[in-house]
């Protein structure tokens, strides 16, 4: 690869990255970190049409008070009566009550191909959109790394999985899931991110050549 596609590619890996760290319970630290800053600098090499919303989305949580964002988040993906979002594909993809079913199994065979390990202490189910998003940066992360090492053979490999992943997990249930933390989010932070982080993922989906085909929401 080219200098210039090198940083494409390691601009790729960071939003992913840092997308996926937005879907934490908000906290100052993000804006303390630069997450925001890091963030915009990456979607501005990814592709120029993101960084509008890059930028707004760290404009939104810089104008937003931590307890509001932090009273969004509870409402939109944790509940305790009606969870707006809720972040699990299994809800999108098998219907609104199911947790741990067969696409929640289907995906951990895909975090085990791919070698990944979520950490004991993370006690959200699988599926969370966080961690779907963290094994789409694992795979970003070792196309390229095989790409930089010549290795035809593993970047086949880690790119069949991807296409995978994509055609049957994140890239059909993203769809719908960010639609539901639009309707239903009351600060413009959160829109914002559902609706970059649905972008990505289509770009990510577009460049492996699969189609995302989001299912009729399910989730009342």
């Amino acid at each position: 690869m080219s200098e210039s596609e090198d940083l494409i590619a390691l601009a790729r890996e960071d939003m992913c990255r840092y997308l996926a760290a937005c879907y934490y319970q908000p906290e100052p630290a993000f804006a303390q970190e630069g997450v925001f800053g890091s963030l915009l600098q990456a979607a501005s090499r990814v592709d120029p049409n993101l960084a509008p919303h890059a930028l707004r989305l760290g404009a939104a949580f810089e104008e937003s008070a931590t307890p509001d964002l932090l009273l969004d988040y509870t409402r939109l993906f944790l509940g305790p009566s009606h969870i707006l979002a809720k972040p699990y594909g299994s809800v999108w993809l098998e219907g609104e009550k199911t947790l741990m079913g067969d696409s929640t199994l289907g995906v951990l065979d895909l975090y085990r191909e791919g070698g990944f390990e979520i950490d004991e202490e993370f006690k959200e189910l699988p599926d969370h959109i966080a961690v779907e998003l963290e094994f789409l940066y694992l795979l970003i992360f070792r196309q390229d790394e095989a790409r930089l090492d010549a290795d035809v053979g593993r970047l086949h490999a880690v790119t069949d999985l991807k296409r995978r992943f994509l055609a049957e997990h994140l890239g059909r249930w993203i769809g719908p899931f960010a639609q539901a933390v639009q309707a239903g989010a009351q600060s413009v932070f959160y829109a914002k991110l559902a609706e970059l982080t649905e972008l990505f993922v289509r770009a990510e989906a577009h460049r492996e050549g699969v189609p995302v085909l989001s299912p009729t929401p399910t989730q009342s």
